[in-house]
């Protein structure tokens, strides 16, 4: 069941107005008139997006006289998280070994065998490509992808 629920919740994330819906009930509750003018959508087409995400758990109302005030529920994408934990455990695995790998590659320039420098070679390796595949950089009010689980 609780499988089912995530599935759920992958579908109706998979729009990305609804993505874009839940960035902006993320920073706060906000009426349908602020999403409109956030979103370039109708009212009727906001509120048909609004309805797909509280079927799915993933929005609450509140109404305060006329006025309904939408908010972020987290709890579908706890649910989410936690179904994506395992995947997180092999990627940390892999790129725990590739940090390994780069840590044990010499610092130097080498040469090959012609004589001639690989600094793009060690360039490319030990760049910021693959510095951002070895520690991502955390999102604001957020771990870093590689070291959420490991306590880092």
């Amino acid at each position: 069941m609780v499988e089912e629920a995530v599935m759920m919740t992958f579908e109706v994330l998979a729009e990305p107005t609804r993505r874009r819906i839940l960035d902006l009930l993320r920073e706060r509750e906000r009426l349908v008139g602020e999403l409109v003018v956030a979103l370039p959508l109708s009212q009727p087409g906001v509120s048909k997006h609004l309805r797909v995400l509280r079927e799915a758990g993933l929005v609450g109302v509140r109404q305060e006289a006329q006025r309904r005030w939408y908010r972020l529920q987290p709890e579908p994408l706890v649910e989410i998280d936690a179904w994506l934990a395992p995947y997180r455990q092999l990627w940390d695995r892999r790129l725990d070994a590739l940090e390994r790998h780069l840590n044990a590659m010499p610092d130097e320039v080498e040469t090959d065998k012609k004589g001639e420098d690989n600094e793009w070679d060690i360039a490319y390796y030990r760049g910021p490509l693959c510095a951002a595949f070895r520690a991502p950089a955390a999102s604001p009010g957020r771990e870093s992808l590689a070291g959420a689980h490991r306590g880092r």
